[in-house]
């Protein structure tokens, strides 16, 4: 399979993560699921168990909170990957105080040479309010410069809106 980087985008309950299955299975298994969730209260491990368990046999899953990075240079050359998704992720660095920029540049580092068919999910929250804290209008800042660097390399961008998808690049 050819290597290259689709970024799916969309708000929440989009269908930005049954579209990325959809798109990883038209390649051969097996298929990498790398996720970034952490199961920190019950309504996050049900969440987390619905995703598990729409994927069937020949799905692989790796948990990498913080260590995206490394979870996607310990991947085999050619094998698809689905990465679910980069705003958990972000949110995971910013809790731990980390220095995010240095993060997010090693990150965009890695996916702009991906190595198989690679599917990367994040959410798009800049379309709602402005937000009335400082930590969150610094997340949606942060994932908003984040989701633009990550499209910038991205070879494909889709767009999610009420389960359909729309091409942007």
């Amino acid at each position: 399979m050819p290597e290259k980087l689709t970024f799916l985008l969309g708000g929440a309950r989009s269908g930005k993560s049954a579209q990325a299955e959809r798109l990883i299975t038209q390649s051969p298994a097996p298929w990498t699921y790398i996720a970034t969730a952490q199961a920190y209260d019950d309504e996050m491990r049900e969440r987390i168990s619905i995703h598990r368990g729409r994927r069937g046999e020949g799905w692989r899953t790796l948990d990498a909170p913080l260590d995206l990075v490394g979870a996607l240079a310990s991947l085999p050359d050619g094998g698809p990957v689905l990465v679910d998704c980069l705003t958990l992720w972000l949110t995971n660095h910013m809790l731990a105080d980390h220095d995010v920029e240095a993060e997010c540049a090693a990150l965009v580092g890695a996916l702009s040479r991906p190595r198989g068919p690679w599917f990367v999910v994040s959410n798009e929250v800049g379309l709602g309010i402005v937000p009335d804290n400082a930590l969150a209008r610094r997340f949606r800042d942060d994932a908003g410069r984040l989701n633009q660097k990550v499209a910038a390399v991205a070879d494909e961008v889709l767009f999610l809106v009420a389960g359909l998808p729309m091409k942007v690049k």
